[in-house]
């Protein structure tokens, strides 16, 4: 079951609300919410939800232990790092590590086959950041049991993220209310989150999947065009998905930090990582960059650093040698900014839209490798991205194929909302002709609740892409 599913939007989510709202005391709102959570990680991991609640169970006790201070401490945060990385590395890695030790060494060794668990990654980084935050006194220990399997288990954030740190919404599991000017907002978030992921993402999808599945008979122009939409194609999954759980939290009480500021218009691959996947980089951030030292023990100890954050940032999104390589080559670019001195508050207006320009083609071709299933076929598209070969009408009309009008007109939307312009008109709007943007609001809202109702009712299921980490 996923947000976008017909059975979560018209059946699981609003039974949920309806429950909520009739649920005397905010104990049995919380115990709501919970059975609901856990239903919802059931619906398509039954049996992932014992493996969620045992590291849940894991996480709190080694909590409480730490707070007796002295070697129990010690251990229990030892203890508690190193039980989630397990779980995270048998689940996710195993299989990976084990296929390339054989490749390296020419063994034989059994290939275990593990289902990976939905989101496994998202609410062991969840479990991991509370444990560690208590210890550093930057949140409480939470008492209870049940609480802190709402927290890491909650719905609209638990398959993929954003990742919300404990602190983050401690008050709101003890006191929170409902008011209708929240409800709207988080509806009108949920809604934007569902257009993105159906109206843009999934049209867009269609083009990507086309280029790198078109193997050896790629070329060039649908090459280009399949890159390109594929980064509109995962920023709107992503960015919709984050603003759907966004919007729902709000709708229960709860406020989640932003997880994406417009990455496209970044002006530099660094300011690239401060507007995209937010949570994840603050994540990285607070519990591995820094702890490392930053940057500050120097330029080549901070260079080292950022290697290895985007190391393992490659490695959380997968267990593939495209995710690493994916990871290493931002890294790299981060590196030669640094050396250089690229920061994007240098420059005037000419030179701002020129590192924007070749940023945004890095942005594109490192993509390539998020995407492509293995890295022969990354080699592929590349060859086709940028090896010259006879433009014959076949390889124009490959790429003509794809551009129908809906397209088109897809394209142009997506690129337009990938920017801050949309969002900066209306508030021009609002300041000289109030009345006149709350009724293109209202028509707006009406209109794209209809388009997405329509589409997820006619036509096939496409699960949001960060779901597979």
């Amino acid at each position: 079951m996923t947000f976008s599913s017909p059975i979560f939007l018209f059946v699981f989510f609003p039974l949920v609300l309806l429950l909520y709202c009739i649920a005397p005391g905010i104990r049995t709102k919380n115990v709501l919410l919970m059975i609901a959570s856990l239903l919802f990680y059931a619906w398509g991991e039954p049996f992932a939800v014992l493996l969620m609640l045992f590291v849940v169970l894991f996480t709190w006790l080694c909590a409480l232990i730490a707070q007796k201070g002295g070697t129990a401490r010690s251990i229990a945060v030892a203890a508690g790092v190193v039980g989630n990385l397990g779980v995270l590395a048998v689940y996710k890695y195993a299989a990976f590590f084990v296929q390339t030790c054989n490749d390296w060494t020419g063994l034989s060794l059994p290939v275990p086959k593990i289902a990976l668990p939905i989101g496994i990654s998202f609410f062991i980084f969840q479990s991991m950041s509370y444990l560690i935050d208590t210890v550093r006194g930057d949140a409480q220990v939470q008492k209870s049991y049940f609480r802190l399997l709402l927290y890491i288990s909650f719905f609209p954030q638990l398959i993929a993220g954003p990742i919300v740190r404990y602190q983050t919404i401690a008050d709101a599991l003890e006191q929170r209310q409902m008011t209708v000017t929240q409800t709207a907002a988080g509806f009108r978030r949920m809604l934007l989150g569902l257009s993105k992921k159906l109206l843009l993402a999934d049209m867009l999808g269609v083009i990507a999947d086309a280029a790198h599945n078109a193997g050896d008979s790629l070329r060039m122009p649908l090459a280009w065009l399949g890159a390109v939409c594929y980064i509109l194609q995962i920023y709107f999954d992503f960015s919709g998905y984050s603003d759907m759980a966004i919007g729902m939290g709000k709708i229960f009480g709860f406020t989640f930090d932003e997880n994406f500021r417009y990455p496209y218009c970044a002006v530099s691959i660094t300011d690239f990582w401060r507007r995209w996947h937010i949570s994840l980089t603050t994540w990285f951030r607070q519990y591995l960059y820094i702890p490392l030292g930053g940057n500050r023990k120097g330029k080549w100890r901070t260079i080292r650093n950022k290697w290895i954050v985007f190391f393992c940032t490659g490695l959380w999104h997968g267990a593939s040698w495209n995710f690493i390589l994916w990871g290493l080559l931002n890294g790299f670019l981060m590196t030669v900014e640094q050396l250089l001195g690229i920061t994007e508050k240098k420059g005037g207006r000419f030179r701002q839209i020129c590192t924007h320009g070749i940023t945004l083609l890095l942005v594109i071709c490192a993509f390539v490798l998020f995407r492509a299933e293995t890295l022969p076929d990354a080699a592929v598209f590349y060859k086709a991205m940028f090896v010259p070969a006879a433009l014959t009408n076949g390889a124009i009309s490959a790429c003509t194929h794809y551009l129908t009008p809906l397209i088109c007109v897809t394209l142009v939307i997506a690129v337009i909302c990938a920017t801050p312009l949309p969002h900066m008109l209306y508030q021009q709007l609002e300041k000289r002709k109030p009345a006149l943007a709350e009724g293109i609001g209202y028509a707006g809202t009406a209109l794209l609740l209809l388009l997405c109702m329509f589409n997820a009712a006619s036509t096939s299921y496409h699960p949001f892409i960060y779901f597979r980490f």
